[in-house]
């Protein structure tokens, strides 16, 4: 081959060094243009006397103060906000708790809902309930209560035998026997308080939970005639054979 023709064939083929050259040129105005635009950023920001000034950065005393980041037409590309005081946080913190216990009690109240209408048929069978629990405790009241007044004849014989001894000091035994009775008179009247109270505590419970009990076949049953309602409305889509 002639050096002529050789050199005709380096001046067709392409210069791959020089189309390198324009990459990286145009990779590196790109990457100008970034910073450019970058740098053109302003923030807008209002210190502690009200007065708004426009940086292109924050200074450090008001870096937890809110701000609004600016284009270099001026226009809000984003907003920073201030950063919360303790205070804050736990006012937050107060309210994501209160959040948590109310759905923890939440939780609770449909649980109890599902034990209650799974506990009881009908009203009748709360009222049966209630009168076992009631029946229980007016046979512990019987009981006490009888054995409360064999305590008291107990007592005044005891007090009798008291009497008899005078000015004289009581015999040790006696003494003994008068403060047992004393002592288990005061254990039957805190028993028989105690048993009022479990009495009024049983009723109120049976009352509230029959009034639940109405509300929650309410709603069942309301929500029952609303799903045949809409089966007869919509019959092909309720049995599922609506056209595809």
């Amino acid at each position: 081959m002639s050096a002529g023709h050789r050199n005709r064939s380096h001046a067709g083929a392409p210069d791959l060094s020089a189309g390198r050259g324009i990459a990286l040129a145009l990779a590196l105005l790109v990457g100008a243009a970034v910073c450019v635009q970058a740098s053109a950023a302003t923030y807008k920001w209002v210190d502690d006397k009200g007065v708004t000034h426009y940086t292109d950065k924050m200074p450090p005393e008001a870096v937890n103060k809110g701000s609004t980041v600016l284009d270099k037409q001026a226009r809000p590309v984003k907003k920073i906000d201030p950063a919360a005081t303790p205070e804050q946080i736990r006012a937050r913190e107060a309210e994501e708790e209160q959040k948590r216990a109310n759905a923890r009690l939440g939780e609770e109240t449909a649980r109890r809902d599902r034990a209650l209408l799974s506990s009881y048929t009908s009203e009748a069978e709360i009222d049966l309930a209630r009168t076992r629990q009631l029946g229980t405790i007016d046979s512990q009241v019987e009981s006490a209560q009888a054995y409360t007044a064999s305590l008291r004849k107990r007592k005044a014989v005891l007090d009798r035998r008291k009497a008899a001894e005078g000015d004289k000091p009581l015999p040790l035994e006696l003494q003994r026997e008068i403060e047992s009775a004393e002592a288990e008179l005061g254990k039957q009247a805190r028993l028989l308080e105690q048993k009022h109270a479990e009495r009024i505590a049983v009723v109120a419970k049976y009352d509230a939970e029959k009034a639940r009990w109405r509300e929650l076949k309410s709603i069942s049953e309301a929500n029952a005639a609303a799903a045949r309602g809409n089966a007869a409305v919509h019959p092909a889509a309720a049995s599922g054979t609506g056209r595809k």
